[in-house]
């Protein structure tokens, strides 16, 4: 039988690993949740491919834990405040400070468009604000690998996306690629997910958004691997057909693999609980099959 305890974010804890935590914090009374967080990535030698410790998502998964009942977390301690936070939520609720004059013409007469990766760069808090105005299901701060980009023309931004590490056993793309659940575990980081795409409701360009969607897929993958380390070799998105019809994604080539089972990953009833949605994917190189099959360790 399984001594599975928790799976998150593609790491298995077992009764062993919840041991050896709790052996961790009781060497490390004094530590701090970030500092038992960054011991437990060493130990484990939980890294990014850039070398750079998982220790959001390790914190995450010690916070789950604690919430189970299964470790003790030390208090929270008393935080200044974060002038980053304060500033990007000032920001987020000021003037945007951008011209939102109609801009409607065929994609011919626009003229060029530039497509900018704005993380951790000054134009991040517009792309937040613009997506927590203007998109459904406005801003969420992403956990993990993401990047940002905001698409220009005429002098103003015309477009936002949103690309973030995707999720693990996905029954359609899963099969699509040829994984298995240890493949799957393995590989996922080199796949990227749409998460937001917006076009400006005062932007009314025909064939803009699959222009976006093909300039993405030509420079995603470099992007990834400046920041990252490491190469993405398959898109993927899911569409609300409630909402949407997909018509960009189907122009820009994308392969539609079916609709999703409604059922969220902690589902125990095995009944839809959600919308369905269309789930769309785009492979950036020929053989991307062999990439995210091949065994990486």
């Amino acid at each position: 039988m399984s001594d599975e305890i928790l799976r998150y974010r593609g790491r298995t804890v077992k009764a062993a690993d919840l041991d050896f935590i709790r052996q961790l914090m009781a060497v490390h009374p004094d530590a701090s949740r970030r500092r038992l967080s960054a011991l437990l990535c060493q130990a484990w030698n939980w890294v990014q491919p850039n070398g750079q410790l998982r220790d959001m998502v390790c914190r995450s998964l010690m916070l789950q834990l604690h919430r189970r009942g299964l470790i003790e977390l030390p208090a929270k301690r008393f935080a200044p405040r974060n002038n980053v936070i304060e500033r990007r939520q000032r920001e987020l609720t000021g003037a945007l400070g951008i011209e939102m004059s109609p801009l409607e013409r065929s994609f011919s007469e626009l003229g060029p468009v530039a497509i900018r990766q704005v993380r951790r760069t000054p134009e991040e808090p517009l792309f937040g604000r613009l997506m927590q105005d203007y998109h459904y299901l406005r801003y969420t701060q992403p956990v993990g690998e993401h990047l940002k980009y905001l698409a220009y023309a005429q002098g103003q931004p015309v477009a936002a996306l949103a690309w973030s590490s995707s999720s693990p056993q996905v029954r359609h793309r899963d099969r699509f690629v040829g994984w298995t659940r240890e493949a799957c575990r393995q590989n996922i980081h080199f796949l990227a997910y749409n998460t937001r795409f917006l076009v400006l409701p005062w932007v009314k360009v025909p064939h803009l958004a699959s222009h976006l969607l093909g300039r993405m897929a030509q420079r995603i993958s470099a992007d990834w691997q400046q920041l990252y380390g490491h190469r993405i070799y398959l898109l993927e998105t899911f569409v609300d057909p409630e909402r949407f019809r997909g018509t960009c994604y189907r122009a820009a080539n994308w392969t539609y693999l079916g609709l999703t089972t409604g059922r969220g990953k902690n589902d125990r009833t095995g009944r839809p609980n959600r919308s369905r949605k269309e789930h769309w994917v785009y492979p950036l190189a020929q053989d991307f099959r062999r990439h995210l099959v091949l065994d990486h360790g």
